[in-house]
């Protein structure tokens, strides 16, 4: 597998030894990493704002500027994916960590062996944390878990995709039914909806838990109500 590693520290030694060792383990596991390197979370944003395809995240947690909490939490509001592994000197700021689902956290100095470990660890989720959806958007590439996905619904040669944003992209919606897998339900010729989200199914309309109401076309009840039983 290749995997796209940032590593955010404002000290340069600190980011080259770690970078060093994510080399190591992606030679000694035969993977390979393309590690990109960052002095600042602001530095580390900036990039992301052109390029939404870093795997793993090594980030520091104490720096001059926006910290690496902040940072974290800046980039959960758009990304799912990513694995967060949180480097310190301090044990103070571990709650912190479940705001943003970090997968762990390394202390200072980092030993080689715990952060084999970790990297171990962010690679079996990422291979079946799931599948990614990849949307193209005027020259933007967006990449989001399967599971952030609500409902998609089309409008003329376009399809719109309801997750953390909503995301327009010129495409069919049958198209879009072959990117998603088994958790994903057909309404008639107009919408997608994710059946783990739910709440109650109408003769109407199919009502999400966060409230989003989805027209069902006459007919389509039974096979709704079908779909989510054979789901499990």
């Amino acid at each position: 597998m290749e995997y796209s590693v940032a590593v955010c520290d404002d000290e340069e030694a600190d980011r080259r030894l770690i970078s060093g060792m994510v080399a190591s383990w992606a030679e000694k596991t035969g993977n390979r990493a393309r590690i990109s390197e960052f002095p600042s979370s602001e530095s580390f944003l900036f990039e992301y704002g052109e390029k939404k395809d870093f795997d793993i995240l090594l980030l520091d947690i104490e720096m001059g500027g926006m910290d690496g909490v902040t940072m974290a939490k800046t980039l959960r509001r758009e990304n799912d994916t990513v694995q967060i592994i949180f480097i310190t000197g301090y044990s103070d700021y571990i709650s912190e960590g479940y705001e943003v689902a970090a997968l762990h956290y390394l202390m200072k100095p980092v030993r080689e062996g715990k952060l084999f470990s970790v990297l171990d660890r962010a690679a079996e989720r990422l291979a079946k944390n799931e599948r990614v959806l990849t949307l193209e958007l005027g020259g933007e590439t967006v990449r989001m878990p399967l599971s952030a996905i609500r409902y998609a619904e089309v409008y003329g040669n376009y399809v719109t995709v309801h997750a953390l944003s909503d995301y327009t992209v010129k495409m069919t919606l049958g198209k879009l039914e072959e990117q998603l897998d088994e958790r994903f339900y057909r309404v008639g010729r107009s919408a997608i909806v994710n059946l783990t989200l739910i709440a109650r199914v109408t003769k109407t309309e199919i009502k999400l838990r966060d409230g989003a109401a989805i027209p069902l076309p006459r007919g389509a009840y039974e096979g709704v109500n079908r779909a989510i039983i054979n789901m499990g």
